[in-house]
């Protein structure tokens, strides 16, 4: 069952629309005491708004296709069985931000969700300020995740180069998308590289798009490692250190 905000005699749920300039969020959760509870959290905060919920996969599909949505609140459990649900997702609404919450921390199961784009992945037992936390970081731009899961994603990118028997063709880069990478892996934000850089946000934004499609790197931290391990910019920065400042900007 899909539903939309306010209760009703049967329990849908009727949509409703959000304030200007409030995070949108759609709630995907199996467990409806789960959802209440979640909802009552954001409904504390005057720039969140749960524009919509879903029980399961197919009914968040829907919701993500119907609702103009900013953040997408997943359960993790939702996703056992599934291969392609993450990067189907993005086709549908390549703007969403989608947050995982996982019962347990397992490596492979990380890497991979980071992998597909998830950006942020957090405990279901995370307390209510985290969480508001972290929506709003995430919500502005920026990737949730901790130290473990940033050395897990090192080791894994650097195990997959290490496999790699044909490496791709380095692309040739501009000299300002040179000057944007650089300026990621200094950890700085795009409001930062526009002022250094002459320019807005909106045109930082769109040399990424580009950057990320010649390097085929999905993110900023997989764009900041993969320059990192190819030598395209010159550093003696530690790669955790790097990833640690990416992932914080």
């Amino acid at each position: 069952m899909t539903e939309f905000l306010d209760d009703t005699a049967d329990g849908e749920i009727v949509g409703a629309p959000a304030k200007p300039g409030a995070v949108r969020i759609i709630l995907a959760d199996s467990q409806a005491i789960y959802r209440v509870g979640i909802r009552k959290v954001f409904a504390l905060e005057d720039d969140l708004r749960v524009v919509a919920q879903a029980d399961s996969i197919e009914n968040l599909r829907s919701a993500v296709e119907r609702y103009p949505t900013d953040i997408v609140l997943l359960e993790g459990s939702l996703l056992a069985g599934t291969a392609n649900v993450i990067p189907d997702l993005l086709k549908v609404a390549p703007d969403i931000k989608l947050i995982v919450q996982a019962v347990a921390a397992d490596e492979n199961h990380t890497v991979e969700l980071y992998r597909r784009g998830v950006r942020g992945i957090i405990s279901r037992s995370i307390s209510p300020d985290l969480l508001v936390r972290c929506v709003r970081r995430i919500a502005a731009g920026e990737t949730w995740i901790d130290n473990q899961s940033v050395n897990w994603v090192i080791e894994a990118y650097r195990a997959q180069a290490a496999t790699l028997v044909n490496p791709r063709t380095q692309p040739r880069l501009s000299p300002k998308e040179m000057a944007i990478i650089t300026c990621i892996t200094q950890g700085k934000r795009n409001k930062e590289i526009a002022f250094q850089l002459g320019t807005t946000e909106q045109v930082i934004k769109n040399y990424l798009r580009k950057i990320y499609d010649k390097l085929g790197v999905s993110d900023r931290l997989e764009l900041a490692l993969y320059c990192l391990h190819n030598k395209i910019i010159q550093t003696d920065a530690d790669e955790a250190l790097v990833a640690q400042k990416v992932v914080e900007s």
